[in-house]
């Protein structure tokens, strides 16, 4: 019987074969960075804000608590812009004219809220709670960064998925002492795992399958 396929056939099924292996894991690995990059979060990246509010100024420097504009994260699922007239607390008698403040001055004076832009955004189909994370000891710079050290606000973490289950599985490696979540100076001790255990048990912290089950956080 004459032979139907030349005998290098094999050769070149094995090659192609290797080569879709080789062709689909680059096109993964390529896929998995440009989805873990900033290109795709956004971290690390500062956000043109029509004010170039510093929180390295104001809460580095003059050590304004988070709370003073950010009025309702203790009670509510949103953190919250500080309206105008908390800025005019202060600028209403301070840089009174400076050229930086004027959105402020004209917000002031039109009734019209400045139009901040959003930098930590998690997207709608995902339910998340200011108040409760910081009611079990999660910090604010444990989410949101050195904000202390921060000349204009960026995205410290990626806020992907992977990233909040890094602590759901283990809320022991970040919890802190509800009196010490809204400091920027907080650094965990050399004992946090034995201190992380204890404040779960205090704050009555749920276990890992319930932190993990997909309805904690889509609802």
């Amino acid at each position: 019987m004459a032979q139907i396929f030349h005998r290098r056939a094999n050769a070149i099924a094995r090659a192609s074969i290797l080569g879709v292996v080789l062709v689909a894991a680059v096109g993964g690995g390529i896929a998995y960075g440009v989805q873990t990059s900033s290109f795709a979060t956004r971290a690390g990246l500062m956000r043109d804000q029509p004010v170039p509010f510093s929180h390295e100024h104001h809460v580095g420097g003059l050590g304004i608590d988070c709370r003073y504009c950010h009025t309702s994260v203790a009670e509510s699922p949103f953190a919250g812009l500080p309206p105008t007239k908390v800025c005019m607390t202060c600028h209403s008698q301070i840089w009174t004219n400076a050229p930086m403040l004027s959105p402020v001055r004209e917000s002031w004076r039109t009734g019209t809220p400045i139009a901040w832009n959003r930098v930590n955004s998690v997207p709608g189909y995902v339910y998340f709670n200011h108040s409760i994370h910081l009611g079990k000891g999660v910090g604010c710079t444990t989410c949101h960064g050195p904000v202390d050290r921060m000349p204009l606000m960026y995205q410290a973490a990626s806020l992907q998925m992977r990233w909040c289950l890094d602590c759901h599985r283990d809320p022991a490696k970040y919890l802190r002492p509800r009196e010490e979540v809204f400091s920027v100076t907080y650094r965990p001790p050399a004992n946090q795992g034995r201190l992380g255990q204890e404040l779960a048990e205090r704050y009555h912290i749920r276990d890992e399958q319930t932190l993990t089950n997909c309805s904690t956080c889509h609802r």
